[in-house]
């Protein structure tokens, strides 16, 4: 190889090292920045408070990631399996869309209208849904804790494996699933005295052949004024999804009778 080669390739491994180290820098500074948005001070002390605790024990990767919120799998002291919710207590964004689920709940009237405060309410807000639905015997994430915009639930999944979502793994027995989620949200409405208010395919998963509705944040007493209208979103949106799949599902008109127990409210 000339020498003007030999320098010609080693300018040219320069270069692609130099490219390298950027591009690992600017990865470096993405990983930190999103760190930086979730993991704000008043964010790692409530983390820290529940670690002496030992309501946590270890936290590992995230899970699930959107908008509002970074889902993050853990362990407590006994090894169970935890699923830790951190709303962004940055996402103006968010503050738009939770509003008209919060304002007209009964719960949490009074509550200030800056984007912290909302945030800390409609953590709280998912803590008190999940209690109700459990204590209905719908089958949702056990609630653990919730403090400010951490709340810590039941992990559904094994070993840091989350359980796949209607979306992404049809039931084996579509017509049996949707009768016991008709069920459920006839629980929701006659025990808990909720409405989902976002039900669809892409928050319920499948664990072990039987549905476990997630993200029930936004649920709202019957008492809101939007719950006639939310509940009958959620029923279409599960008739359209099984009838999909060649489900023969009961009219509109008759699932709103099944849940409401004739219209009954």
């Amino acid at each position: 190889m000339s020498f003007q080669k030999r320098v010609t390739e080693k300018l040219r491994k320069k270069e692609r090292k130099y490219e390298t180290e950027q591009l690992m820098k600017e990865k470096r500074s993405e990983e930190y920045e999103a760190l930086e948005e979730v993991f704000d001070r008043s964010t790692l002390m409530v983390i820290y408070n529940f670690l002496n605790k030992g309501t946590i024990n270890e936290i590992h990767g995230v899970i699930r990631a959107g908008k509002e919120s970074r889902v993050y799998w853990g362990r407590d002291n006994q090894r169970n399996e935890l699923a830790i919710k951190i709303y962004l207590t940055g996402s103006a964004e968010f503050r738009k869309g939770m509003t008209k689920y919060i304002e007209g709940d009964k719960r949490f009237k009074g509550v200030k209208h800056d984007t912290r405060s909302l945030i800390f309410a409609w953590a709280q807000k998912e803590f008190k849904n999940l209690e109700q639905a459990t204590a209905a015997k719908v089958r949702v994430p056990k609630p653990i804790a919730v403090k400010n915009n951490v709340l810590i639930m039941e992990f559904i999944g094994k070993d840091g494996d989350q359980a796949p979502t209607l979306k992404e793994l049809a039931p084996k027995n579509p017509a049996k699933t949707y009768e016991i989620l008709l069920e459920y949200i006839r629980r929701l409405y006659s025990g808990a005295e909720l409405v989902h208010g976002d039900l669809s395919e892409y928050n319920i998963m499948i664990l072990r052949g039987r549905p476990v509705l997630f993200d029930i944040s936004q649920a709202v007493p019957l008492s809101h004024p939007m719950a006639t209208y939310l509940l009958h979103r959620d029923l279409t949106n599960l008739n359209r999804f099984f009838s999909r799949l060649g489900v023969e599902v009961l009219s509109l008109d008759e699932c709103y009778k099944r849940v409401t127990n004739g219209g009954k409210d």
